[in-house]
């Protein structure tokens, strides 16, 4: 007797950690492109939200591409939370890529390569293919075992139309398929005459009388109209850098997995860049223009900054974000000051978003916000007081607060954050401008101090 097997069942759990900006669902702007108070996660802002929209839409209609966006303020200020509603209000099909103005300096290859690959990364082709498919409501499966219980299985298999009704004969792999998909009689499918994929689109409207025996998520769809056989258009959003590493040499598509993509040669970027301007010539593809988010943007150098001026302007340009928290700095790799540690030239590219620091209610808000997300539970005294907190340290430090503080709560066991709880945190942590004044009263004890004593003098 042929041994059966038990398929293997695996529960598949997502993990959902709770980041800094994990709370940012979008801008929170209306139909008019006006920043509500708050929404979608984002608090206050409201001048660098509503540019930010503008750029958004700018994006969306794709008349930025080539352009850049420098969100520039104080730390703390929600650059990065910006950066991150603007790519969910832009949607899961426009690419976004988001990396820190020092990872380049890290990576094994040169920084103008990991620029490049970053870009690339950054630009979407929507390909176009028609395909033939067989669409149709099945009307019964029939897979027979040979009786010597030995040899190939054969089937066939009926669809209909409204206005026609054929049957097929399967195959061995096609029998695979139908049995994996479970097909049954009133099952509405298609069938990819290229590859053998079946999708199934959901129940025949006619079974509509079985509601009873599928449950609530069972989907009923019409039967399909005219001919079985069908051609369809077929979209595939694939970006620039994938098809630079399946063209390249070293490992093939593979290297899409591992990540050791290493260099991509000039010429195949070149030959790429041709295929795709003649596709879109003959209209088997888009360009969609995805964002490049640099954070830390500072950070970069010189050669750094006269790569992007020159990349800014290729035809094969994403639209990139960056920002920056420095006001008047040295440009790395020089010793000329600038805005921002930004070149004059790459200023005068860049539309410059600017954040203000939040004012008390905008920060009791957003601790309000960071609360629900970390599931934790406070009195409105201990909300108030950690706003002070806020106001008086940054608002950086008394989110870290939120965390601990609901730890102490549960020692004492206790059901909501008090104000002691908050107090006592605060007590245990210390904040920055705590810590500064610490080591300047305990600086002798420490190692490598290098404050004299007239400097101390100075100081105090």
């Amino acid at each position: 007797m042929a041994e059966t097997k038990v398929p293997e069942v695996r529960d598949i759990t997502r993990i959902e950690r709770i980041g800094a900006h994990s709370h940012i669902r979008g801008l929170g702007l209306d139909d008019a492109l006006e920043a509500r108070q708050v929404s979608q996660g984002m608090v206050g802002q409201k001048k660098a939200r509503r540019a930010a929209g503008i750029i958004t839409k700018m994006i969306q209609e794709g008349k930025i591409a080539g352009r850049a966006v420098l969100i520039a303020g104080q730390p703390g200020t929600g650059k990065t939370a910006l950066a991150m509603g603007m790519a969910q209000s832009l949607g899961a099909d426009t690419p976004f890529t988001a990396m820190g103005g020092s990872e380049i300096f890290s990576l094994e290859m040169g920084k103008t390569e990991a620029l490049t690959q970053a870009f690339r990364k950054s630009i979407g082709i929507r390909i176009k293919e028609e395909t033939e498919i067989i669409e149709g409501e099945v009307v019964e499966v029939q897979i027979d075992r040979p009786a010597t219980g030995t040899g190939a299985k054969v089937g066939k298999l009926t669809l209909k139309t409204t206005e026609m009704e054929t049957v097929y004969d399967l195959g061995t792999k096609m029998i695979e398929s139908v049995t994996k998909e479970k097909v049954q009689a009133g099952d509405v499918i298609t069938i990819d005459k290229a590859t053998g994929k079946i999708s199934k689109l959901g129940r025949s409207f006619t079974r509509a009388r079985d509601y009873d025996a599928m449950g609530p998520q069972t989907k009923f769809v019409q039967c399909p109209e005219g001919e079985l056989q069908k051609r369809k258009e077929v979209v595939h959003t694939v970006s620039l850098h994938e098809i630079d590493v399946i063209n390249s040499r070293t490992q093939g598509f593979l290297a899409l997995f591992s990540g050791d993509t290493g260099e991509i040669k000039g010429e195949v970027r070149d030959q790429i860049n041709t295929k795709v301007a003649e596709w879109r010539e003959e209209g088997k593809a888009d360009i969609v223009p995805g964002v490049l988010f640099i954070d830390e943007v500072h950070m970069l150098d010189i050669e750094c900054f006269s790569f992007l001026n020159r990349a800014l302007e290729s035809d094969m340009a994403p639209i990139l974000i960056m920002a920056t928290n420095r006001g008047i700095t040295k440009i790395r790799g020089t010793n000329y000051s600038s805005p921002h540690g930004l070149p004059i030239d790459l200023l005068d590219r860049l539309l410059i978003i600017s954040t203000s620091p939040y004012e008390e209610k905008a920060l009791e808000r957003i601790l309000k916000i960071r609360c629900e997300e970390e599931d934790v539970e406070m009195t409105d005294d201990a909300l108030a007081v950690l706003t002070k907190v806020a106001m008086e340290t940054s608002l950086r430090y008394a989110i870290h607060l939120i965390t601990s503080a609901n730890l102490t709560c549960r020692k004492r066991k206790g059901t909501e954050v008090d104000v002691e709880d908050i107090k006592k945190v605060y007590s245990l942590f210390f904040d920055q401008g705590r810590s500064a004044q610490f080591l300047k009263e305990y600086q002798q004890e420490f190692m490598f101090n290098e404050q004299t004593e007239s400097s101390t003098m100075d100081t105090s």
